[in-house]
C-alpha cells in the first residue's frame, strides 16, 4: 500500500480509536503514529487468527486497524497506571 496511504488510514483508525477508548488527546501526530502501529499490531493479529490482514484502504482493513490501535490503546493504559505505583 502506498506511504501516503498508510498514513491516512493510520491517521484515521488513531483517531477513531481514541474517540472509543476515551482518555488523554494526542494530537494529529499522535493519531497518526498510534493508528499506524495499531493497523500492524491488528493486521498481524488477524492474519495469526487467520483472517487476513490489512490489505488495503477499505472498511475491514480500517476495522483491523481501529481494533489495533484500540488494543495498543489499552496496554498503553495498563502501563501507565502500574508506572504510577
Amino acid at each position: 500500500m502506498n506511504l501516503l496511504l498508510w498514513i491516512a488510514l493510520g491517521a484515521l483508525a488513531g483517531w477513531l480509536a481514541g474517540l472509543i477508548m476515551g482518555g488523554e488527546k494526542r494530537g494529529i501526530l499522535g493519531n497518526v503514529v498510534l493508528g499506524v502501529l495499531g493497523s500492524m499490531v491488528g493486521g498481524f493479529a488477524a492474519s495469526l487468527l487467520g483472517l487476513g490482514g490489512v490489505d488495503g484502504l477499505n472498511v475491514y482493513s480500517l476495522l483491523i486497524a481501529v481494533a489495533g490501535a484500540c488494543l495498543v490503546l489499552w496496554i498503553s493504559g495498563l502501563a501507565r497506571r502500574a508506572a504510577k505505583r
